[in-house]
Order: C-alpha cells, then structure tokens, then sequence
C-alpha cells in the first residue's frame, strides 16, 4: 500500500508530480523568508534549497513525463476509481 500515491490501495492518492510539486511551493516559500538575511548560514542554507529546488524541477518533468508515456500507451488511470494498475502487479 501506498502511503501517499494513487494506487488501487489508495485511490485518494497524488500524482507524484503533484506532492513534489507541492514541496517545491514549500520550499520557494522558506527561500523568500531567508532572501534577506546575509549570515553565511543562512546563505549556504539557500544556495541547498536552490539546489533541491533545481533536483525537484527534474524529478517533476521524469514523472510527468512517464504520466504521459502510461497515458499514452494504456490510456488514463483508472486506480482513483479503484482500478488495477496500469502496469506491474497489484
């Protein structure tokens, strides 16, 4: 079972693009809190958090971009109405 992704297990799930979607936001988010302050900390802390955010980007186009390749080959997902999974086993 999923704890966060759809899957017939849980059909209330997310896409993944969508949660790492919502992290980036997040994350953006605590950047605009830190812009301002100049201590070297706080300057490593946001050059990480741009790097995340840089890793999150890719990560979101890789699962947007097997979305697509499912969607096109198998049609859409069924597994928020309790479908089987497009591919792999249950």
């Amino acid at each position: 079972m999923t704890h966060f992704l759809v899957s017939e297990d849980n059909p209330a799930g997310h896409k993944l693009e969508d949660i790492l979607g919502q992290i980036r936001t997040d994350i953006l988010r605590r950047c605009l809190k830190i812009t301002g302050d100049h201590r070297p900390e706080a300057m490593k802390v946001l050059a990480n958090n741009v790097t995340i955010l840089e890793h999150l980007t890719e990560a979101i186009n890789l699962a947007m971009d097997s979305t697509r390749i499912l969607d096109r080959a198998f049609g859409p997902s069924q597994s928020e109405k309790g479908g089987p999974p497009r591919i792999g086993t249950a």
